[in-house]
């Protein structure tokens, strides 16, 4: 079975308690902005790289919020899916891989809840519940 990583980047504002998502072409579906992690990447690299790409936005990942996995059958895959909480740094919302993603939208916490089943304490319960990114050693600043 062949392992696969996932790193998503969760961007939230506190004062309008929204989430950017983006709307992928391939399936329909509404995601986090994110994607697989490079050979060359670190889980942190990777959800900074593909929010670049999916948003336009510069942003700074801290803690990790979740972690998932999935037997995918049907793939003969194992995937473990990092979520981080992300701050904006930089930028507007300028889609960059236009091939995969349709648009990036700022959505209601309780919006995201209904098309993010995968977490079931819903996304107040993710930010509220982080643990550090440690890597190499060192915890990354929150």
């Amino acid at each position: 079975m062949k392992e696969v990583r996932v790193a998503y980047a969760l961007i939230h504002s506190e004062e309008t308690q929204q989430v950017l998502m983006v709307h992928n072409k391939k399936n329909g579906s509404w995601t986090l902005p994110g994607g697989l992690v490079e050979p060359s990447e670190s889980l942190a690299e990777a959800a900074v790289r593909e929010a670049k790409e999916e948003t336009g936005l510069d942003v700074e990942v801290t803690t990790i919020l979740a972690v998932n996995e999935a037997k995918l059958q049907v793939k003969n895959e194992h995937v473990t899916f990092v979520t981080f909480k992300a701050k904006r740094i930089n930028g507007e919302i300028l889609i960059q891989d236009t091939e995969k993603i349709a648009e990036a939208v700022w959505k209601s916490y309780s919006e995201a809840d209904e098309v993010m089943t995968y977490h079931p304490g819903g996304i107040e319960s993710l930010l509220r519940n982080g643990v550090p990114y440690v890597y190499e050693g060192v915890i990354v600043p929150t």
